[in-house]
């Protein structure tokens, strides 16, 4: 979630988190397979930008979700 909104910066930009919350849906295990991350900017502003996230498998299978908020320094 912290990448995608770092994608909004310019080069030189920089940001901290400023809240976070994850929900765990299910457990990942070995056997689960190969697990991607996806993220996506909700809204980015001046001072700070916001964005979701989630932990899915090959068959788009949910495991976690969440959101963020950074603020922009």
């Amino acid at each position: 979630m912290g990448c995608a909104a770092h994608t909004t910066l310019d080069v030189a930009g920089n940001y901290t988190t400023l809240e976070l919350k994850v929900n765990f849906i299910r457990p990942i295990f070995e056997s689960t397979g190969v697990v991607r991350a996806e993220g996506q900017v909700v809204h980015a502003g001046r001072r700070t930008a916001s964005a979701e996230g989630r932990l899915v498998d090959e068959a788009g299978k949910l495991y976690a979700h969440g959101s963020t908020t950074c603020i922009i320094l």
